[in-house]
């Protein structure tokens, strides 16, 4: 993500769903006025680039779902998330790379019907998660 805006709403989100860990690229900062107790509840890991970090997570047996409006995609509405799940978020400008999209498992898409075409990358997420924690209520 390019916005520490977008990161800190996304780390308060994680905080409120019970995520601990949340992995970015490049030079984030939280704004803790923004992520609230979140930055407190959430580790921060930091790396330089995505796709070594989703072959360690795949390997490490997370399904790895990419959060992006692209071709064959899965409507968050169908979608089933395994216990086991990496969300993957891109730029809010780019998306994902087609790097990133061919090491994903799988391509989740939030149905959108007035314009904008695409939610917030941190309202997408929060709306995914919260689809998570709907599913695997107990943690």
């Amino acid at each position: 993500m390019r916005s520490n805006v977008n990161l800190s709403n996304v780390v308060r989100t994680a905080g409120c769903c019970g995520i601990t860990r949340v992995i970015a690229c490049g030079s984030p900062k939280i704004d803790k006025t923004i992520a609230r107790d979140g930055a407190d509840q959430v580790e921060i890991e930091v790396h330089r680039t995505l796709p070594p970090v989703l072959r360690e997570l795949r390997t490490a047996g997370y399904t790895l779902v990419g959060l992006e409006q692209a071709t064959g995609s899965v409507s968050l509405h169908d979608y089933r998330f395994p216990r086991r799940t990496a969300l993957v978020l891109g730029n809010e400008r780019l998306g994902l790379t087609d790097e990133e999209l061919k090491l994903v498992d799988v391509v989740v898409e939030i149905p959108v019907w007035g314009m904008p075409h695409a939610y917030n990358v941190a309202t997408s997420a929060a709306m995914t998660m919260y689809e998570y924690c709907r599913q695997w209520p107990q943690g």
